[in-house]
């Protein structure tokens, strides 16, 4: 699979120079304090948008502290789906994104009508949607999931319901794939996803860790290469202390732990989750799994386009009150299991 690159600002934003960098940011800071906002940054966001912004996480963990936040007015650095999923968390505020366009092809594997055809299918199912989807198609949901969470959201939809609950799970394939492996159940799984993680595959582990002997192995549940995995642990051909499947938040716990202590550590997500993970243990040497697992989506967020959003006010993302209210539901169902 061929990933896209890492965009470059537009040319009338002008040529963004490292020199320019410090002065953005104070600019940046200081019309926050003006408008009286809270900025927040995904993991995979640049290096200068996550140095700036007021809280860096995942995006679940992201809408949560807008929710959490005392601020009318955020500034969501991340993609269109999280800012849709801030503003149905915390809907009395007001939500902007620096780029509007800055979409998801995981969120975009799925739309609202696909999922009312899917439940058709299938009447009695309960559906599972990965927190990646869009506001539509959430309030069609049962119950959401983050990668760190969906074991233990299924397994308690099996507790509740029974063993033999059909579910519909979606749209990550892969992160449904393993569920299926950690629950030892099947599910009908949606064929989606994320174009960044797909294009991790068996093959960049190889030559990674064979470059790299004896290096912890961190690897998201979306990657290509996940399946691949837990079944190489299985049957004995990878060694198991070595691998840890975690979400973002988890990868960063990992580093946190680490420091202090030297050593290799491959990653397997979005090569954006390495600067934090180099912020938060530095003499650990983090090694990405594939250079190339840039998302061209969450790097359209630039300073020029941060600082434009607070000058101008621009571009807000509001949910519907009603279809909101419906989103809500599954995410707190969700929250409440975790």
């Amino acid at each position: 699979m061929s990933l896209p690159m890492v965009q470059t600002p537009s040319a009338n934003a002008g040529p963004l120079m490292l020199e320019n960098i410090p002065a953005l940011q104070a600019e940046v800071r200081e019309l926050a304090a003006e408008r009286g906002a809270v900025i927040l940054a995904h993991n995979y966001q640049l290096p200068e948008i996550q140095d700036v912004a007021d809280y860096v996480g995942d995006s679940l963990g992201l809408s949560q502290h807008a929710a959490r936040s005392e601020q009318d007015l955020i500034v969501f650095c991340g993609v269109h789906f999280m800012a849709e999923t801030a503003s149905v968390l915390c809907p009395e505020k007001r939500v902007l994104i620096p780029d509007v366009d800055a979409g998801c092809s995981l969120a975009d594997s799925i739309t609202a009508e696909q999922l009312r055809g899917w439940k058709a299918r299938h009447p009695g199912a309960l559906v599972v949607m990965y927190v990646n989807t869009t506001a539509e198609v959430k309030a069609e949901t049962d119950y959401c999931v983050t990668s760190s969470n969906a074991v233990a959201v299924v397994e308690h939809i099996y507790r509740e319901h029974g063993p033999e609950t059909e579910i519909l799970f979606g749209p990550d394939m892969f992160l449904g794939a393993y569920v299926e492996k950690r629950t030892g159940r099947t599910m009908h799984v949606w064929d989606g996803e994320c174009h960044v993680h797909a294009g991790i595959r068996p093959d960049d582990i190889t030559a990674v860790r064979a470059a790299h002997p004896g290096a912890d192995f961190l690897i998201h549940p979306e990657c290509g290469c996940s399946t691949s995995v837990m079944e190489y642990v299985a049957a004995g051909d990878v060694a198991a202390e070595g691998v840890h499947m975690l979400s973002t938040g988890g990868m960063l716990r990992f580093a946190q732990a680490k420091k202090g202590s030297d050593g290799a550590v491959i990653v397997a997500t979005e090569t954006g989750m390495l600067y934090p993970l180099r912020e938060a243990a530095p003499d650990v040497e983090f090694i990405a799994a594939n250079e190339r697992a840039s998302c061209m989506y969450m790097k359209m967020i630039t300073l020029p386009k941060l600082r434009d959003a607070l000058l101008r006010d621009e571009f807000e993302v509001k949910v519907d009150p009603v279809l909101a209210e419906r989103a809500r539901v599954p995410i707190e169902r969700m929250v409440a299991i975790s």
